[in-house]
């Protein structure tokens, strides 16, 4: 079952542009009966295991910002550990609401995406194989020769200010945090989606790698005869979600990923109130 659930959320991370990490927390609570505490640092290990799956898919297609996607990191490593200590200090059934409240958010932003913005929702993490158009960013700008980012004063603070949060809604809620940094790199940076989305995979990667072992020096204890299969089906998801994406990736697959969440969310609302 275990195994099952994580082909499931790899698939999901797979062909989802950005957000569909934030599914692993749901499956594990919902599929196992985990509390979110516990399944918290089994979704980040997932996570960043598909995460980094996807960096190396996306290095040498599409450009990979690595020094915007470090800086989130190392920023997110300072703050992921301040979400892991708060989170078994707040009431349990407050810490699903919110993390419902945020599933929710994500949902409803994908459909609006899937409606405005068809061609970006078939640029999905498992399949990032370009540059494509920039975005009109107004706080980096891009070298007109290199095409690297310009760094400033304003870009870096942004850029640490965007790993800060993720770093802290992994900690929290065990989300990877790309429903964050893609949205928030394509409105502050030139940056196409398809750099956007590959930037977010290694800033999630090595953040939610910083947040496993904060959860282990914390001394949250990781069932590994549940976590290991987990973590090998969300490989083998985002492996298929390579082999399909070409074939189904879109705009109604992603409306019908925001669906299945909104009722996700629901569903643990329904679970919190109770």
């Amino acid at each position: 079952m275990s195994m099952l659930l994580g082909v499931v959320a790899g698939l999901v991370l797979g062909l989802t542009g950005a957000g569909g990490s934030i599914f692993a927390v749901p499956l594990l609570v919902l599929g196992l009966g985990w509390s979110l505490a516990d399944a918290v640092p089994v979704a980040l290990l997932a996570v960043c295991a598909a995460a980094a799956f996807g960096t190396a898919v996306a290095w040498n297609v599409a450009y990979v910002r690595y020094r915007a996607a470090i800086l989130m990191a190392l920023a997110g490593a300072c703050t992921a550990p301040l979400g892991l200590w708060a989170a078994p200090r707040l009431l349990a059934p407050f810490l699903s609401l919110l993390f419902a409240a945020v599933l929710v958010l994500v949902a409803l932003r994908m459909l609006l995406q899937a409606r405005r913005a068809p061609a970006e929702a078939r640029i999905v993490r498992a399949t990032v194989a370009g540059d494509g158009a920039e975005a009109g960013g107004p706080l980096c700008g891009l070298h007109a020769q290199t095409g690297r980012l310009m760094w400033t004063l304003p870009c870096a603070a942004l850029i640490g200010g965007i790993g800060a949060v993720t770093g802290l809604l992994s900690g929290l809620l065990g989300v990877g945090g790309g429903f964050v940094i893609v949205p928030a790199l394509r409105a502050a940076t030139p940056l196409s989606m398809h750099s956007a989305i590959a930037t977010s995979l290694l800033a999630i990667a090595l953040t939610s790698a910083a947040a496993v072992m904060g959860a282990l020096a914390l001394g949250h204890a990781l069932p590994w005869a549940a976590a290991l299969p987990f973590v090998g089906g969300a490989l083998l998801g985002m492996l298929g979600g390579r082999l399909l994406a070409p074939r189904i990736a879109g705009p109604a697959l992603q409306g019908g990923f925001a669906v299945a969440m909104l009722a996700v969310g629901v569903v643990m609302i329904r679970r919190a109130v109770a």
